[in-house]
């Protein structure tokens, strides 16, 4: 007979902090080709925000419906499936011959990879009391990090020896690597065999502090989930910060051209940094409320104090364009703290979500709130597109950046503002 393992909740934590390296890995692989596909396909500054809208769009459209489908046929199947079709779609990107073509790969891929969040923040909720849960989830977004700290250690290396063509199917072809595990080692704790019942016990010791965590839990429509103000403080917040994070995504190595002409392998250092700033972040932004709630603060409070103290911290961004003009490196650290605090922001913005709602509806508001995120960078992707365009046509590209980044640095203080208004104690929609 097998013997049961204690915490092997962060086994499941680590297969989670693996599929979003992958995702990020696979979302990122474009922004490092830039300027070879742009010489290739003769692309302009419109046409590159055009096609990271495709992905956006197709992003949000697929979160508002993978957390439904998630929460339907359970986590297993539903993280496998969406899995399995973001990593054909990312290798499906080496077949395409027209910006147009891209432009239906990226949609492909923004479609399918919208289930790795709502999957994992499910996983975590099945998998941890509440007091580790911001712990647990800034361990697994710290995979966004790692990916997108392997992308430019990999991507430049293999287009500029092998073709821009591998590099989309080298990435994308590790997600059946993920699949084989999962399938593995991953069940819900109730039919987890390897799981000892003390373990089990301790992930079910809070059970949401008194609140029904059963299959019973009726199903909810999305306009009765919006009804709630929870949801809505969380759409918002999504809404305002996750563009945030798109536009380090996509624009950051075309910063680093735009204004100190750096690229290809020589942008590996300074957006390596970035990201690996942003890893810490994200561990140490889940460790914050935790260590809170363990010298007995309040849970709702543990969490609001931490989202204030990382949204003062991505302030001093709005200086970066200005501090770079004496040196790269001031840019690079400045837009690596707000990266970091971005980082975890994000590891208790989605916490909120189990803090607020039963299980049953995690992955569901999840989604929702993924794509209020994702159409906020639809409309960032489209602004910066747009002012890049102008401000390079007068010779200033440099403005067009100032702009975008106190657009950065003020977004996460408005966000956390109307969060407390909304929600001041975080409190359970199963509360009266």
């Amino acid at each position: 007979m097998q013997q049961p393992i204690e915490k092997y909740r962060w086994t499941i934590c680590s297969l989670i902090f693996f599929a979003t390296t992958i995702n990020y890995l696979d979302r990122a692989v474009i922004s490092l080709l830039k300027s070879d596909l742009t010489k290739e396909f003769h692309w302009t500054e419109t046409d590159y925000s055009n096609i990271v809208i495709a992905f956006q769009v197709a992003y949000a459209t697929g979160m508002l419906g993978a957390g439904r489908i998630i929460d339907k046929i359970g986590t297993r199947l539903g993280y496998a499936a969406f899995t399995f079709l973001w990593s054909i779609a990312a290798m499906g990107h080496a077949l395409v011959r027209s910006t147009f073509g891209f432009g239906f790969a990226r949609a492909a891929l923004g479609l399918s990879e919208a289930g790795n969040f709502p999957a994992a923040i499910k996983t975590v909720a099945e998998w941890f009391p509440k007091k580790e849960r911001a712990f647990a989830t800034g361990v697994f977004n710290s995979g966004a990090n790692i990916g997108a700290i392997l992308a430019p250690l990999t991507v430049p290396w293999i287009a500029k020896n092998m073709g821009w063509q591998w590099a989309f199917i080298i990435t994308g072809s590790i997600g059946f690597i993920w699949l084989v595990l999962w399938f593995y080692f991953y069940e819900i704790p109730a039919k987890q065999h390897r799981l000892s019942k003390t373990e089990f016990d301790y992930i079910h010791s809070d059970m949401d502090e008194g609140h029904s965590q059963t299959s019973s839990v009726e199903k909810i429509s999305w306009l009765k989930l919006l009804s709630f103000k929870q949801t809505r403080a969380f759409v918002l917040g999504k809404f305002l910060t996750d563009p945030i994070w798109w536009f380090y995504l996509f624009w950051l190595p075309a910063f680093l051209k735009a204004q100190y002409q750096i690229e290809g392998t020589d942008i590996v250092l300074p957006v390596t940094l970035v990201y690996t700033m942003a890893c810490f972040g994200s561990i140490g932004g889940g460790w914050l409320p935790l260590h809170l709630i363990k010298k007995n603060w309040p849970v709702f409070k543990a969490r609001k104090t931490s989202m204030l103290i990382y949204a003062l911290c991505v302030l001093p961004v709005v200086f970066a364009q200005w501090l770079g003009s004496f040196n790269m490196w001031f840019a690079v650290l400045i837009i690596g703290l707000a990266a970091s605090a971005h980082a975890a922001w994000s590891a208790n913005i989605y916490t909120t979500v189990s803090d607020m709602f039963p299980k049953k509806m995690v992955a569901s508001v999840t989604g929702i709130g993924g794509m209020a995120g994702a159409v906020g960078g639809i409309l960032i992707a489209r602004l910066a597109g747009k002012l890049f365009d102008h401000y390079k046509a007068a010779g200033h590209i440099e403005t067009g950046y100032y702009i975008m980044f106190i657009i950065c640095g003020l977004a996460y203080i408005t966000a956390w503002l109307i969060m407390h208004l909304m929600v001041p104690k975080f409190r359970h929609v199963m509360d009266k």
